[in-house]
């Protein structure tokens, strides 16, 4: 038996007879012999690594993503390459350098709207590239209907009753690498809602803070300033939710008794706190992000993947106050 066969058989490549593998994979256990990764890899010119590149590690979503991501990529035999482009800086000398080549086989990109030269210069080191959260020609993707999304969460507080509602969105410091379609989607449904039932836009009812809880907590102070103020609130993220419902409760108001708050993520928090909220798959997309990357690996054409997100109904919406006595009156 020829050394190449006896390769091809411990390394699971066609060409080699059922037989003759099980013979040499029984030899191989016998002798406690191990196949050296390192060499398998320049047999093959495959490093066995995929890239995965976001904007932030330290939050949530994408903390989430990454572990699906690398839960789905660790079952096929590869191992993770963690890349944070924290800043413009950061992100214009990653993709103006050839960083990936020969380091990992893909590059999965979360949450980063990359221009056409961004995603060339990607392809060009050899990178089969799937993306989380955008879309581009030549690329895998995984995208949530996030209009769609701000669309349900403002027609629930709609349904319950509520007229004055506003939206929380997240605002972006100029020149961040973080893609910022998916919340003005958000925006974009909840304006959608509002024009079926008849209600206009109030820009006293638009607010956009940074993604946090503190920023969604001053935002909501502001908001309830309106000369007429709303009586419910669509955020474009659980954190800031969690923010909005700070404030409210600080000022002596019950969520849902007196306002009632819809958030946006289905955070890990969200269920603690009882919050109402759309729910977009985010283990889910980091899933369908590695089996996209591994299939295109396979030699698949690029897959592009849209997630319906679902409203979780929980202890923070209620029809408004007014609605409520009315009916006990009658």
């Amino acid at each position: 038996m020829s050394a190449s066969t006896v390769s091809r058989a411990l390394r699971d490549i066609s060409g080699v007879s059922a037989s003759t593998r099980k013979r040499v994979q029984e030899a191989a256990e016998e002798l406690g012999y191990v196949i050296s990764p390192s060499a398998s890899r320049l047999a093959t010119g495959r490093t066995r690594t995929v890239a995965v590149v976001v904007p932030l590690l330290s939050k949530w979503f994408f903390a989430e993503v990454i572990a699906a991501a690398g839960r789905g990529l660790s079952r096929d035999g590869y191992d993770v390459l963690l890349v944070e482009l924290s800043t413009p800086e950061l992100r214009d000398r990653f993709f103006a350098s050839p960083r990936l080549r020969g380091r990992s086989d893909a590059a999965l990109v979360v949450a980063l709207q990359l221009t056409p030269i961004e995603l060339a210069a990607l392809q060009g080191q050899g990178q089969t590239v799937a993306l989380v959260g955008s879309q581009q020609d030549g690329a895998s993707s995984v995208r949530v209907e996030d209009r769609a999304g701000g669309r349900a969460a403002a027609r629930h507080l709609l349904n319950l009753g509520h007229e004055r509602i506003a939206f929380l969105g997240i605002r972006e410091a100029e020149g961040a690498p973080l893609g910022g379609v998916p919340p003005a989607e958000r925006l974009l449904g909840y304006r959608d809602a509002l024009a079926e039932a008849g209600l206009s836009p109030e820009a006293d009812l638009e607010a956009a803070a940074d993604n946090t809880v503190d920023a969604g907590a001053a935002a909501m102070g502001a908001l309830l300033t309106a000369a007429d103020p709303p009586t419910a609130v669509v955020a474009a993220s659980d954190e800031l939710a969690l923010g909005a419902m700070a404030t409210l409760r600080g000022m002596g108001m019950d969520v849902p008794g007196d306002f009632s708050v819809v958030g946006y993520d289905n955070h890990e928090l969200a269920g603690a706190v009882g919050l109402t909220t759309m729910d977009q798959g985010v283990s889910e997309q980091g899933l369908l992000a590695a089996e996209a990357i591994l299939a295109a690996l396979a030699g698949a054409p690029a897959s592009s993947s849209l997630i319906e997100p679902r409203l979780i109904v929980r202890g923070t919406t209620a029809p408004p106050r007014r609605l409520r006595r009315s009916t006990l009156s009658s």
